[in-house]
């Protein structure tokens, strides 16, 4: 299913956050933001998955217009997996991944058989079967997203948007959520950090500096020596790893 985000503007306290953006996720497409802190990648997303209302703009899910529609409507085909999952109550790990059944179950309606199998099913994809009766806040870092990555599978969407979720996790969980992220093979439209993960995961990236669109398209296209020193402001070598093939960056000190 496709996503078209179409001139968004996102102004806060008085100050334009984000300037006129648009992109689009095609069917299947890994499709990631990059760009420095602060410069709205988090404040889009938020913006196309109705955290955030845009002063200006337009957002399609394939023929459903998203700001119009009500979020139990859309959460049924678009999923979110953000930085930050703190909680103030403690479920088990099989609670926390079931609630993702919410929008798919009518008021007071119980969990059945399918529901209890669908969850099954993506909590052994994200490796974690084994703590299903876990107290999810004795979980690390790594662990919690990979619940709330499970949770946002299960909603079984067509769309997933990562709102900068490896940004506080070791090398480790950020490989796992990403990788288990490329394989559902459904569209994805994250904002991430990491400049070689970016290379590696996405077919088309996004490079956003103050709340605009500096460049956009295949990260061979994007990241360029010129266009790094451009949007970040740092000098750095960017070349072919020998290993994987896929695009590394040495940044100059």
């Amino acid at each position: 299913m496709n996503l078209t985000a179409d001139h968004i503007s996102v102004t806060l306290s008085g100050t334009d956050i984000v300037k006129d953006i648009s992109l689009k996720v095609e069917k299947g497409q890994f499709v990631g933001i990059i760009g420095p802190n602060g410069c709205g990648k988090s404040t889009l997303l938020k913006s196309i998955y109705k955290v955030i209302k845009p002063q200006k703009g337009l957002v399609f899910l394939g023929e459903k217009d998203v700001l119009k529609s009500s979020a139990r409507t859309i959460s049924k085909e678009m999923g979110v997996v953000s930085q930050f999952n703190d909680l103030s109550f403690d479920f088990t790990v099989h609670e926390m991944v079931m609630m993702g059944r919410t929008p798919h179950k009518h008021l007071m309606e119980s969990d059945n058989r399918q529901d209890y199998q669908i969850v099954a099913d993506a909590l052994d994809r994200v490796s974690l079967s084994q703590y299903a009766d876990r107290s999810y806040l004795t979980l690390s870092g790594g662990e919690k997203q990979r619940v709330i990555l499970a949770r946002a599978i299960v909603q079984q969407p067509k769309l997933l948007i990562l709102d900068e979720p490896t940004n506080h996790l070791d090398i480790k969980y950020q490989l796992q959520i990403l990788a288990i992220v490329k394989s559902l093979n459904i569209g994805v439209l994250a904002a991430l950090h990491d400049l070689s993960m970016a290379a590696a995961y996405c077919d088309i990236l996004y490079v956003v500096k103050q709340g605009e669109i500096l460049a956009s398209g295949k990260p061979k296209e994007v990241l360029t020596n010129a266009l790094i020193r451009q949007a970040y402001e740092i000098d750095c070598e960017v070349y072919s790893n020998p290993v994987t093939g896929d695009l590394a960056i040495a940044y100059l000190p």
